[in-house]
């Protein structure tokens, strides 16, 4: 019997674990998907366009502290979010001009 070889994977010199769907959802901009992954010992959740192509966005990290269900949460949460509003969550931190709007719009 052998034992299996583990191949750590790194970027830039740190630990990087497999990239797991959490969710995915959709909007006009496209399909998205919500991923965790643990980078040196960070777990963090990223929404990338479904495609391949576009715009990337760092959700939350540092969850590991929380445990496994405010992951949960937090997933069950951004995407009730993004149906209710069709549009990307993330995004309405980067649009201009919104000022008090963008709050009334997550009320």
């Amino acid at each position: 019997m052998t034992t299996p070889t583990v191949t750590e994977t790194r970027r830039n010199g740190n630990p990087v674990g497999e990239r797991i769907e959490l969710a995915r959802y959709t909007v006009p901009a496209g399909e998205r998907v919500l991923y965790g992954q643990r980078v040196n010992g960070v777990v963090r959740v990223t929404d990338v366009p479904a495609a391949g192509r576009g715009r990337a966005y760092l959700v939350e990290r540092g969850l590991e502290h929380d445990g496994y269900d405010a992951l949960r949460a937090l997933v069950a949460d951004y995407v009730d979010q993004a149906r209710e509003h069709d549009l990307i969550p993330m995004l309405h931190a980067l649009l201009p001009g919104l000022g008090d709007q963008a709050e009334e719009v997550w009320e």
